[in-house]
């Protein structure tokens, strides 16, 4: 699962524009499934035969979408101008290196520091004053290179550093995705249906129609949650925490999860010795949103790896939080398998 995490992450595909993450998924995964069709838009539907089929028609579901940024226009020095794609903070945003289409690199820039008043050193500078330098010499060279609507990815390598953690861009959610990749792979203790959907980061669009071709009774969403665990964050306003395992939550700003299903949650994790946690705080959302208001109600629950500075080019997770993740939604196929 690490291998397929580190190739997913190293694909781009902001909102809109997850072509290459789809064609890559559907290689590794189109000879394990009994069905698979991409629907128009672009959402990967795929269903495997289990040993049993249980009671009720399951779900599991992760996004392929990154945040990124779109060109808006070019200056007359050559400078793209760009909009976020996704929820971003302006302040992780310059003297990053990205890639603007498929080839052109390019660093993000402003004004240069010596040249801001006081009151713009003390904030982050607005996206509108922000720039892409691509080392265009005026506007005309640029656009042989670059056209409006281009998609732009951050560049940044996967790395395994300190205390088994690995950094890398898009874990949000391209996690989720290895993580039903490997599912996919094994055999299953019961009938499954996965969805890699689209548009997650720009309104759970992607989710919603997924939703509604398959109408499950149960949707277990996959995802990378925000992990406050850092110097100076008062411990109840860290949220979650890297090395004590997957995150199950009971709400957030999106969902009011299906209590029943948390309790199920969390009591398989205790069954089976493995770390869980939930969030200390009702913040962020995911695609659990529009999966529990679809097709007249559908109980959902959610199983998150947490994840330091989310959003940004330097995503952080623990390895063993991501084991034992799998390890969770397996024992949890298990026990829908056998009731």
């Amino acid at each position: 699962m690490k291998e397929q995490l580190r190739k997913l992450c190293q694909i781009n595909g902001i909102s809109g524009r997850e072509h290459k993450v789809r064609e890559e998924i559907l290689s590794q995964i189109s000879s394990y499934c009994d069905d698979l069709h991409v629907d128009p838009l672009g959402n990967i539907i795929a269903f495997k035969k289990g040993k049993k089929t249980p009671k009720q028609k399951l779900l599991i579901s992760a996004h392929m979408d990154e945040v990124g940024l779109i060109v808006t226009g070019i200056t007359s020095d050559g400078m793209l101008r760009f909009a976020m794609v996704g929820g971003i903070d302006a302040r992780v945003l310059v003297g990053r290196s990205v890639l603007v289409g498929n080839s052109i690199p390019g660093v993000i820039g402003t004004k240069a520091v010596h040249m801001q008043s006081a009151e713009e050193k003390a904030k982050a500078t607005p996206v509108d004053q922000l720039y892409i330098d691509i080392g265009a010499k005026d506007k005309e060279d640029a656009l042989q290179y670059v056209s409006l609507g281009e998609s732009v990815c951050f560049q940044s390598e996967p790395v395994e550093f300190g205390n088994n953690c690995l950094k890398a861009k898009a874990i949000d959610d391209r996690f989720g995705c290895a993580l039903m990749i490997q599912l996919l792979q094994s055999e299953l203790p019961c009938d499954l249906y996965c969805s890699f959907v689209v548009q997650e980061e720009v309104g759970l669009r992607g989710a919603k129609v997924a939703a509604h071709d398959i109408c499950p009774d149960i949707a277990i969403v996959l995802e990378a949650t925000t992990a406050g665990d850092l110097a100076g964050v008062e411990e109840l306003k860290q949220v979650c925490s890297l090395g004590k395992g997957p995150v199950i939550p009971f709400m957030d700003r999106a969902t009011i999860y299906d209590y029943d299903l948390y309790q199920f949650a969390m009591e398989t994790a205790k069954q089976h010795h493995i770390p869980c946690q939930t969030k200390t705080a009702v913040a962020g959302g995911n695609d659990a949103g529009a999966f529990s208001v679809s097709c007249g109600g559908i109980k959902t629950v959610s199983v998150s790896v947490p994840c330091r500075y989310l959003h940004s080019p330097c995503c952080v997770i623990n390895w063993e939080d991501a084991e034992n993740s799998l390890a969770l939604v397996q024992a949890m196929l298990e026990r829908f398998a056998n009731e």
